[in-house]
């Protein structure tokens, strides 16, 4: 069997460069104390071995990480985005993420764990399930962010969505195209469900719509937002079927989309359908999905600057940070069809 090559130290470098590793160090380290020659050619020379300083373990000893932890969801398109979000909102601040998954096998508490035990300074908890309870212990030990959720305790700083407002943008833009049978597809027990569904029901009560009110049950992935349109396929006879369709987010919406044209049906031609979130998902040029957006760039930056603000010791005035969205028109929105829609579930001869 070969042994692996040993990995380059800075002694190494200090030796091929001619210099002390005292002043090799120097060198790696940015500080001040050698010329600009000796730092060409340790530099050089760390470049040609492939030496690269250990930042974290030097960190470790000084008592810091300059770590902060992550958990996010691998079923959440969005939460993709949020991530990338957040690496570009802490690297100017000289703070790197480590990040932790939840999975169908992999919940919450185990990701959290896994963060601790890597000494993070702080944790920013995307879109979190875990119980009120649960964040507040955990703020207790570490700053604590939580980013897409309402946490109503002190301890839990939160930066989100303003939801309800986004379902009004949905609505009324619906609305505004003439649609009056509007659905909701929610997001069964995923954070931002309630205030979502919240959000279309007002809508519709205040553009006088109360009549039409209807609520399928889904959930965050493409699956539940297939599993509903089918419902809705099933079980709404004509001509009472929606001509409109609202739903929790871009990846249950990619299943709504996919249902009905399975079936037959023309989007936007027979059915509207609006996303949320403006994921990736959404912007691909087939899907072309018309959907809410979420200030990903403002959401992150906040969320960042909180924890380290937190980690610094600094005043923080306000605890929670609530992010307006705004409506993205594409192609899945349209005018509803002219005459009353016969096209969900199947019609029966009288007196069948």
């Amino acid at each position: 069997m070969r042994t692996p090559p040993r990995r380059p130290t800075l002694a190494d470098v200090a030796a091929q460069a001619g210099v002390s590793t005292a002043l090799a160090s120097i060198v790696m380290r940015d500080a001040p104390g050698a010329s600009d020659a000796t730092r060409r050619r340790v530099l050089d020379v760390a470049d040609r071995l492939g030496y690269h300083p250990d930042s974290r373990a030097r960190l470790l000893r000084s008592g810091r990480s300059r770590l902060l932890g992550v958990v996010f969801g691998v079923q959440h398109a969005f939460h993709g985005d949020l991530v990338t979000g957040l690496y570009e909102a802490a690297a100017p601040l000289r703070y790197e993420l480590t990040l932790s998954a939840v999975t169908p096998r992999r919940d919450e508490r185990t990701a959290i764990g896994g963060l601790l035990q890597d000494r993070c300074e702080a944790l920013l908890v995307l879109g979190p399930q875990s119980p009120t309870s649960a964040l507040a212990t955990l703020a207790s030990r570490l700053p604590v962010v939580a980013l897409g959720r309402e946490i109503r305790h002190r301890a839990v700083d939160v930066v989100r969505n303003a939801d309800c407002q986004g379902l009004h943008q949905a609505v009324d833009h619906l609305v505004g195209l003439g649609h009056r049978r509007i659905v909701h597809v929610d997001g069964g027990r995923t954070p931002g469900t309630a205030e979502r569904r919240r959000g279309y029901r007002d809508a519709m009560r205040r553009h006088g719509l109360e009549r039409e009110i209807r609520v399928v049950p889904g959930g965050p992935t493409g699956e539940d937002g297939a599993a509903a349109a089918a419902t809705l396929l099933d079980t709404v006879p004509p001509p009472e079927g929606p001509t409109a369709i609202t739903v929790f987010n871009d990846l249950a919406a990619t299943g709504v989309l996919d249902t009905l044209r399975r079936a037959g049906l023309s989007v936007p031609g027979d059915v509207s359908v609006v996303g949320y979130d403006d994921s990736r998902l959404a912007r691909l040029t087939y899907l072309d999905l018309t959907t809410i957006a979420q200030d990903t760039a403002t959401m992150t930056t906040l969320a960042i600057a909180r924890a380290v603000a937190r980690i610094e010791g600094q005043d923080v005035l306000q605890r929670e940070q609530v992010i307006p969205p705004h409506l993205v028109v594409r192609g899945t929105t349209a005018p509803p069809p002219p005459a009353p829609s016969q096209i969900f579930g199947k019609t029966t001869a009288p007196g069948a």
